[in-house]
């Protein structure tokens, strides 16, 4: 019977989710196969940690005492944000001799600092990318993806994206089944694909501060198959095209078309997930007026057609 180790560093101020997201994932797909990963976690010390939440883990012993493990992950958390010397030593000496190297939303900082990620594509949580692209302009971030894999090193986005990743890494060691398997357990999807965007378009644009912006961004995503031209949309904030064009963009951070062509994607994409209605109804509704552009945006935006979209992510029942 072959066994995976998996090895979750802990240290003071880890997301508590970095850690039980993969664990539970692990720890399922290990009951369901005759190939069970066998889980361990270690601190530099030994000592219990505290999570950024306040919860209290206990370690299974120190790090320096952990076998070399198949797969060694690295969370992220409020204990990322000042470098600890020591553990970064660790990882820069011990880290490369795992066959898979893992990191959760800003556990890619310690990896960055330890000199792992240099020359390879990578992804944080998406308030600590910039940073991370700072800090290493060594590293190539991909401000974007859920999940980046690069040889050997796969980096996630914040918190639950660590679950995609480690719903994709089960796949790769134990088949579609058993990941769907533990998907379906867990109540989630299998795994949204790794450039899939870390957040929503209202997430990702600022909120006007003008309050006649502010009810043009609501409009937009309460109306996502009106007419949503620059045009139309400065009639409704009652400002010339340009003026709206040049406010619009000052104050969400993003041009008016890029913010509409989020939102049908958003609202197509929800449709998809959660209705049964056809592609062909999906894209009038979200107006885009053909499913062929429909598709066209979906594969620019998200990498896949609506189709294989579906096909991944609309929930399957338990």
């Amino acid at each position: 019977m072959t066994k995976r180790t998996v090895l979750v560093v802990l240290f003071d101020g880890v997301q508590s989710l970095d850690v039980t997201g993969p664990v539970e994932v692990f720890s399922a797909a290990g009951k369901m196969g005759d190939a069970p990963y066998e889980i361990r976690t270690a601190s530099l010390d030994g000592l219990p940690v505290r999570t950024s939440s306040g919860l209290t883990l206990v370690p299974d012993g120190t790090l320096d005492e952990a076998p070399v493990p198949h797969t060694l992950l690295v969370p992220g958390g409020e204990g990322t944000r000042a470098t600890d010397e020591r553990l970064v030593d660790w990882l820069r000496a011990q880290a490369p001799r795992a066959e898979r190297l893992v990191s959760v939303c800003t556990g890619a900082l310690l990896l960055a600092a330890a000199g792992l990620l240099d020359g390879r594509r990578a992804t944080t949580h998406w308030a600590f990318c910039g940073t991370l692209a700072r800090r290493h302009p060594e590293v190539e971030v991909e401000p974007d993806a859920i999940y980046v894999r690069d040889g050997k090193v796969a980096t996630s986005a914040g918190v639950t994206a660590g679950i995609d990743l480690s719903l994709a890494l089960v796949e790769e060691d134990l088949g579609r089944d058993t990941a769907l398997l533990v998907a379906r357990v867990l109540v989630v999807f299998l795994r949204r694909p790794g450039n899939q965007a870390q957040f929503s378009a209202q997430l990702s644009a600022q909120t006007a501060q003008r309050e006649p912006l502010r009810d043009v961004q609501q409009w937009i995503s309460e109306h996502p198959a009106e007419d949503l031209g620059v045009e139309a949309l400065a009639v409704r904030a009652r400002l010339s095209p340009r003026h709206f064009a040049r406010a619009f963009q000052a104050e969400t951070g993003m041009t008016p078309g890029r913010y509409v062509e989020r939102v049908r994607v958003e609202q197509a994409r929800r449709l998809l997930e959660d209705t049964a209605l056809g592609v062909e109804e999906i894209s009038r509704s979200c107006g885009y007026g053909t499913p062929e552009a429909m598709r066209r945006a979906f594969v620019k935006t998200l990498g896949v057609p609506p189709a294989e979209y579906r096909r991944r992510f609309r929930p399957v029942p338990v």
